[in-house]
């Protein structure tokens, strides 16, 4: 039931909105006193209020405006003496809804205050909707996974840069979690409801990364038969990480400089700028120095990118976070495989805490995928480890029991296709993710590569942003 509040020193008036109001099914209160209807208003939820600006114990245009500092939904009608419009038409700039001169119509009375609390409704709804919204997001958001003092340094820093715009450098070694931090800095900051868009700098060949990060024009090359934005343009209103910014040739890292300091940029094969409001997170598990002495990154663009930085400490310095971890992704991967490993043999737990995990939290996630998939047991043992963190090459094998009542050519084809995906996880694993050096050590091509992944459905590693 809509609520009205009605705010007038005349008892006539006060009546006359009481009935006319209830036959319209709403709830009305009145009261003659400024200093109640503020108790009122503090104390109960009305729709809406109808205040005269004419009271003798108190200013309505005040009354108006700390009614609408409190609770700035609720629409505030005014009514105005006649020949008072001209204080009406300042009452609007001040944020009331409408107004109505006395003596005043029925019918107009009505209709104002019918419209007043269809829009409080429409304002609630919206906001309902962004709390659902907003709620929805920060159940979806990705999570740091871990206790240990480390990762809790990880998150202050986290929540003490997200209230900044200042651009940040994350630091890194591969699978430690650099666009997972990214995204939970954005995720924090008040450009939280725009879009987070990344470029992985080392995934784009150099020919190519001018294009994603600038878009290009209609005609500019060949191939460019419409006008295509880049990331910064994506990105407008919102973060853009640009992850391995160490990989960025000289050329690239000349135009991105001038995009930080100037805000806009050209397309490609454009002839006007194009401006942009976007802020910038960077990573990297290169040395920059080095690289500045080298030649290859340019100091002034060091010195942009690396006002703030954040280094990520790597798996190795927080085994505690290991059996966190394992049970998470154990619980993920059971889910999606409908698999229910229950945890981790004593042995393998051991050797998990004592391995250097040279490919970090990323190398994790896909041994305990790898183990889900292949595991018999209920919990991960050694059969289902890769070699070199303690398992044995039979890990690919299938016993004669699990081959029973199947011709020979076909056990074989399952063998050799359990050993085949084994071996390209392996290989993505020690890459870090990365499908062209994994191609490499396969010695196969990087389309024969991605052919198998899909075929397998194999994570490959540049989904988990741990």
């Amino acid at each position: 039931m809509t609520r009205v509040l009605v705010l007038d020193d005349e008892e006539n008036i006060r009546f006359f909105f009481t009935e006319a109001l209830k036959k319209e099914g709403y709830d009305v209160r009145t009261v003659g006193k400024g200093e109640r209807a503020l108790e009122l208003f503090g104390e109960e939820d009305f729709d809406v209020a109808v205040v005269d600006l004419k009271l003798p114990d108190a200013d309505g245009m005040e009354i108006m405006k700390t009614f609408r500092a409190q609770k700035p939904a609720v629409p505030v009608i005014i009514i105005t003496a006649h020949g008072n419009k001209q204080i009406a038409h300042q009452a609007l700039s001040e944020g009331a809804y409408d107004y109505f001169s006395k003596p005043f119509e029925l019918e107009d009375m009505r209709v104002v205050i019918r419209r007043a609390a269809e829009n409080a409704r429409l304002v609630r709804e919206v906001e309902d909707l962004r709390q659902q919204m907003e709620e929805s997001r920060k159940a979806d958001a990705p999570r740091l996974i871990g206790d240990s003092a480390l990762m809790e340094v990880v998150r202050d820093t986290i929540a003490t840069v997200a209230e900044s715009d200042v651009t940040c450098l994350i630091l890194g070694e591969s699978g430690t979690g650099k666009e997972l931090v990214a995204e939970l800095i954005h995720l924090q900051s008040n450009r939280a409801s725009g879009p987070f868009i990344t470029l992985n700098c080392a995934a784009i060949p150099d020919t190519l990364i001018e294009t994603e990060m600038f878009g290009y024009e209609k005609g500019a090359f060949t191939g460019a038969a419409q006008r295509t934005n880049g990331k910064f343009e994506q990105a407008d209103g919102g973060t853009l990480f640009l992850d391995e910014i160490g990989d960025m040739t000289p050329m690239v890292q000349t135009k991105l400089l001038r995009v930080i300091e100037t805000g806009d940029f050209h397309r490609v094969g454009g002839a006007s700028s194009v401006r942009v409001n976007v802020r910038l997170l960077a990573a990297t598990n290169k040395n920059l120095k080095d690289a500045i002495e080298e030649g290859s990154f340019r100091e002034d663009l060091f010195y942009r990118i690396n006002v703030v930085s954040m280094p990520l400490p790597p798996l190795r310095k927080r085994p505690e976070d290991i059996p966190i971890l394992v049970n998470s992704f154990l619980a993920q991967f059971n889910e999606k495989y409908n698999k229910s490993i229950t945890g981790v043999d004593e042995e393998v737990m051991a050797r998990f805490l004592e391995y250097p995990w040279p490919g970090n939290v990323r190398e994790l996630q896909n041994v305990l995928q790898r183990a889900v998939v292949l595991e018999r047991h209920e919990t991960v043992t050694f059969t289902s480890v890769p070699e070199m963190i303690g398992g044995t090459p039979s890990t690919a094998t299938l016993s004669l029991d699990e081959l029973a009542g199947q011709s020979l050519p076909d056990a074989l084809k399952q063998v050799r296709t359990r050993f085949e995906r084994v071996l390209i996880e392996e290989a993505l694993e020690r890459s870090g993710g990365n499908k062209s050096e994994a191609a490499r050590m396969l010695k196969i091509s990087r389309v024969n590569l991605h052919q198998k992944i899909n075929e397998y459905e194999i994570e490959n590693g540049n989904t988990s942003r741990e």
